[in-house]
């Protein structure tokens, strides 16, 4: 590997601590369709772990931890700022993820790239976006 060969491929997962865990394995498995993998309780943390498959192969890992604190998200804090989700029309996302009760900011354009995008928020308050994929391109290059 060389010094200009990236250090990382790709995304393997990104993990998620919920407060309720039912609520949101429904959320993430039956409003945004993910594929389970595996889930588990462990005992002796008293937690629950379920871990889900995007079509992509990238992963999320969902997580409860008993008394964890809430995330500070407004205003915005330090850290990871959102978790934005590829699609390939950004109104059909929008109508399933209304059709299940969730709310959906209006869309808009990145000033950058010129794609569109919208955020909703998972059941915890997460921020989560959903960024609507170039027409016939699997490249993310030209997306931020």
């Amino acid at each position: 590997m060389s010094d200009r060969t990236p250090l990382v491929s790709g995304t393997h997962h990104a993990a998620i601590i919920c407060s309720d865990y039912e609520r949101s394995k429904r959320f993430y498995v039956e409003t945004l369709g993910l594929e389970v993998i595996a889930e588990a309780y462990r005992e002796a943390r008293r937690s629950h772990k379920l871990d889900l498959k995007l079509p992509d192969g990238s992963r999320i890992e969902l997580f409860s931890f008993p008394d964890s604190p809430p995330r500070p998200s407004y205003p915005e804090a330090c850290g990871l700022r959102h978790l934005a989700f590829r699609v390939d029309e950004l109104e059909v996302a929008i109508r399933r993820l209304q059709e299940h009760g969730v709310a959906v900011e209006p869309v808009r354009v990145d000033e950058y790239t010129g794609q569109r995008f919208t955020f909703f928020a998972d059941p915890d308050g997460l921020p989560l976006e959903l960024y609507e994929r170039i027409r016939g391109s699997d490249s993310m290059k030209q997306e931020r």
